[in-house]
């Protein structure tokens, strides 16, 4: 009994003294490294993922994150490939599930109201990007069920980017499991890939934010890139909504769901 119990005494004093290690490695804090080391079994041994590509922001760069959307859990699949938090913008009715929010407030996610107006996410989202962090958010707004490449897409990521006078990373996602709730692919076996564009360097357009044209045009060119790593160079993308201004982007569907309010003032 007594090498029993010393041998799980040594166990434990090794797998602390390894756990304290990966947290120094990382930039996260004891909670994230956790959730973080967990993604990673999931990514690579449940759903089998190839990461083609290493991330390809500079550790203490800033930069905004787009992704096609096929799957509740997209985000998994980019933050695994980091070792910084990325804050991804999410429907404030998950990060106030008892459950998934509770994991969703360690991630340090981005609240963002469904219906109306929510200044105050975007707000949030700019400043994280102005102060050096990564923002991460899905242009479709929703997940895509349909046989498109991707759906309909909103200028939020291109608006942030701007404002906060940063790149945006394009990336593209192949197989990411889903059953039609936000739980199911953790229960799904799958073979996912990940691939990541260059970051898009928006500088030449700082400052014109508000001009319907040159985010109209951003947004193409961003999305282009996702088709292009989706070795789809000819697929045109869609965009969501009628009405472009520079104090009020008024959407046909639900702003909130991709973290775009209607109004974009300053941080």
């Amino acid at each position: 009994m007594f090498v029993v119990l010393t041998l799980l005494a040594a166990l434990l004093v090794v797998s602390t003294i390894w756990y304290v290690r990966v947290v120094r490695s990382t930039g996260y804090t004891a909670g994230q490294t956790f959730f973080w080391l967990f993604a990673r079994f999931l990514v690579r041994c449940m759903w089998r993922t190839r990461i083609t590509d290493p991330f390809p922001l500079d550790p203490h760069a800033n930069g905004v994150v787009i992704c096609n959307h096929r799957s509740s859990i997209d985000p998994f699949f980019i933050q695994v490939s980091v070792r910084r938090v990325i804050h991804w913008m999410v429907a404030r009715e998950y990060c106030e599930h008892p459950i998934m929010g509770f994991f969703l407030r360690i991630a340090e996610v981005i609240p963002v109201n469904r219906g109306g107006i929510d200044t105050a996410s975007t707000k949030a989202a700019i400043r994280i990007v102005s102060q050096g962090g990564v923002v991460g958010m899905l242009p479709e707004g929703r997940i895509n069920t349909g046989e498109d490449l991707m759906g309909p897409v909103r200028p939020g990521a291109v608006l942030v980017a701007l404002k906060a006078h940063a790149p945006i990373i394009p990336c593209y996602i192949h197989g990411a499991p889903y059953g039609g709730t936000p739980w199911s692919p953790f229960l799904m076996r799958a073979h996912a890939s990940v691939r990541y564009g260059q970051p898009i360097d928006l500088s030449p357009f700082y400052g014109r934010e508000k001009e319907p044209e040159v985010v109209r045009q951003l947004l193409v060119e961003c999305v282009r890139a996702i088709a292009a790593l989706a070795g789809r160079p000819e697929f045109e993308p869609r965009l969501a909504g009628r009405h472009w201004c520079a104090k009020a982007v008024q959407l046909e569907e639900d702003p909130a769901d991709s973290g775009l309010p209607e109004e974009m003032d300053s941080p």
